[in-house]
């Protein structure tokens, strides 16, 4: 049956065409399996709560009859102000349009939340810009741009304060000299937009909409993971060609449903360490039912996903098998005014045989995090770029310098291929168990040792983390992290010029060294090749026990067919590495008509190659899941398509790239 919503309608009808809903929660009430709701350009101030879902085979699909311009907002308009003293703005807020939820009573925090400054999950917003929260009606009054963010001056420097008074919100607004009753002027006043309240309510289709401004709480691994959009623990959704921005944390979430005695265990209970209740928060996950059966398989498709305060995109256990392909993701955190170690365009924990398929992810403060449980995770044909801070913003740690990618304390496989990484940190690899092949990385690539997090402190050790029988969510193990388990194939390395204040920083909190600025697998120097380390083992004897110690060194380092230019350097045991040290490799990221092209004259200096066809044949399993570098349903993955889909065909080009040809392509 297909039902109508119109939020222009004179009145609410019974959701006919000619008698249309007038909010789209009435539809998402009734809507059953193979049902279409299809949704009339307009502003839609509601939450919409799914009440049923769909099947395999007869899904609940939500519609905008107009790309974008049907949109779910969680705010409301705010008019009434008053001068208070000069630029300084008042309005009192009656605490009833917020429920049982009041954003501004309700601080941002949770698990591996680490900002100093406290701050509200409520924003206040100018012309769909959102301002800065500070913590005393003085600096409102008298507001100084916030060096940290990555936004410009005149944008921080529009401030507000808020305070309770009896059964009102009251909010102080400094809006740079604009008359709020004369512009846009809204407050998030809603938790979530579009998201089922209960567990279980899957095969939802969610298509075309404008998703914006929900008061979303902070999403770590350890807690319930809300966000403006998401599927809430179920499977088989699909959010497709929508537009989803200005979320207080997180934009979609994919993530972990509530655990009441495992919530946010850590910072609330102070017993153990955070990755102690992690691992408690999977295993109970694993006896309550997370399974392949159950949950995850999600499509994220073609979105666009942008301002949103913590991730574009979060997730810890409920997305796993899913696909998240042909998303434009930037300006993710970029306000700097929210800190902790779950930040990112993508920030996902078990991201098991999740692909990672054509997206563009830019200017944010780190690309893509996956972090524990990468296995059988394909990250491929992605473009990522000016991930780290401007120049001349202040950083307060190492954690702030931001990249492309992360990849953190999981055992593998996890597959990096054709993709281009663009900014002056493109990797940082505190795991095992990956290949990279077929990239281009332009910027420094770091190891970060055992014991040494990501900003140089010392963490306990070890680390365990779990691996899965492979393809399913099943817990087969834990293991510490050794490091090494890294295979390297058909890759171009550019040394970037070392940007001072990035050294200036490392040198203040002493961590130069553990941050490495440099490119190329040479800090993978001194590890045992796969033959090497393979020949310590074989059929035991007594003389085994001399051997044991080899079971807890690092593990081996493999490679070939890998370019190194402008002083990147190579592992000294990847013996046919080509390192040029004559030419100057220049690059660029050009702007053709709104479309990124990629431009570099490093063709014109390149050796005679030898390089092979790379296959899942050639890679060597990951070693603690001995598990396959192979596709979700365990077939062989030959690396003969190369960023556009290209065959290679020949002796293949390192890099992302079949031919020089389409360096005149954009990338998107």
């Amino acid at each position: 049956m297909d039902y109508y919503v119109n939020a222009n309608a004179f009145r609410s009808g019974d959701g006919d065409r000619n008698r249309p809903f007038k909010t789209i929660s009435e539809a998402a009430g009734i809507a059953c399996p193979g049902d279409t709701v299809f949704v009339a350009p307009g502003v839609y101030r509601e939450y919409v709560n799914p009440a049923n879902a769909g099947t395999e085979n007869a899904r609940i699909s939500y519609i905008s009859e107009k790309q974008g311009e049907a949109v779910i907002t969680g705010a409301e308009k705010v008019s009434d102000w008053e001068r208070y003293k000069g630029d300084t703005w008042v309005v009192r807020i009656g605490n009833g349009v917020f429920g049982e939820y009041n954003p501004y009573t309700t601080y941002v925090s949770g698990d591996w939340y680490f900002a100093p400054d406290p701050v509200h999950t409520g924003e206040v917003f100018l012309n769909d810009v959102a301002m800065y929260e500070v913590s005393k009606l003085e600096e409102v009054l008298d507001p100084k741009p916030y060096a940290m963010s990555w936004e410009p001056d005149e944008i921080t420097i529009k401030k507000w304060y808020t305070e309770q008074d009896g059964d009102y919100t009251v909010i102080y607004a400094n809006f740079g000299g604009a008359d709020p009753n004369s512009e846009n002027v809204e407050i998030n006043v809603r938790r979530n937009c579009f998201y089922p309240s209960c567990e279980g309510i899957g095969y939802i289709t969610l298509s075309g909409f404008t998703i914006t401004k929900a008061a979303t709480q902070w999403a770590p691994p350890t807690a319930y993971q809300d966000g403006m959009v998401g599927p809430h623990w179920s499977k088989g959704w699909i959010i497709e060609d929508c537009e989803i921005s200005h979320s207080r944390c997180s934009g979609i979430t994919l993530g972990k449903y509530l655990q009441p005695n495992n919530d946010n265990k850590w910072t609330t209970g102070y017993l153990k360490d955070g990755t102690q209740t992690e691992r408690e928060n999977i295993c109970q996950a694993q006896a309550e039912g997370w399974s392949k059966d159950s949950i995850g398989s999600h499509i994220v498709r073609r979105c666009h996903i942008h301002h949103c305060g913590q991730t574009g995109i979060v997730g810890h256990l409920g997305g796993v098998f899913s696909l998240i392909e042909d998303n434009h993701i930037h300006n993710i955190n970029n306000k700097q005014d929210l800190a902790g170690a779950e930040i990112g365009g993508i920030k996902m924990h078990a991201a098991i045989d999740v692909t990672y398929r054509r997206n563009h992810i830019h200017h944010c403060t780190r690309g893509l995090w996956l972090d524990w449980q990468a296995q059988g995770t394909r990250v491929t044909q992605n473009l990522f770029h000016d991930n780290t801070p401007p120049e001349g913003t202040e950083i307060t740690d190492l954690l702030g310098l931001g990249e492309d990618i992360f990849i953190e304390v999981s055992h593998g496989p996890t597959l990096v291929d054709n993709n281009l990484f663009l900014s002056p940190c493109a990797a940082r690899i505190s795991t095992q168990g990956v290949a990279f092949v077929h990239n281009t990385i332009a910027g420094s690539f770091t190891w970060v040792g055992a014991g040494v997090n990501n900003g140089g402190v010392e963490l306990p050790t070890p680390r365990y983390t779990p691996y899965h029988i492979p393809h399913r969510t099943e817990v087969a193990g834990f293991m510490t992290i050794l490091h090494g388990d890294m295979q390297f194939y058909n890759n171009v390395f550019i040394q970037p010029e070392i940007r001072k204040d990035y050294v200036a920083h490392a040198e203040q909190y002493g961590t130069v060294d553990e941050y490495n600025f440099e490119v190329g697998t040479g800090v993978y120097e001194g590890y045992p090749t796969g033959k090497e380390y393979f020949a310590n083992f074989g059929p035991w004897s007594p003389d085994d026990e001399k051997n044991r110690d080899k079971f807890y060194d690092h593990l081996p380092v493999d490679g070939a067919g890998n370019l190194y230019y402008n002083g990147a350097k190579a592992n000294s045991t990847e013996t046919d590495a080509y390192v040029d040290a004559e030419h100057a490799v220049t690059w660029s990221l050009e702007n053709s008509e709104g479309r990124p092209v990629f431009r570099t004259n490093l063709y014109e200096f390149l050796p005679p190659l030898s390089t092979m066809v790379v296959s899942s044949a050639t890679l060597r399993p990951a070693f603690e899941s001995e598990m396959r570098f192979e596709n979700p349903d365990g077939s062989d993955i030959v690396f003969d398509s190369d960023f556009f889909g290209n065959h290679r065909s020949g002796t293949p080009l390192p890099g992302p790239f079949s031919s020089v040809e389409e360096m005149n392509n954009p990338l998107f």
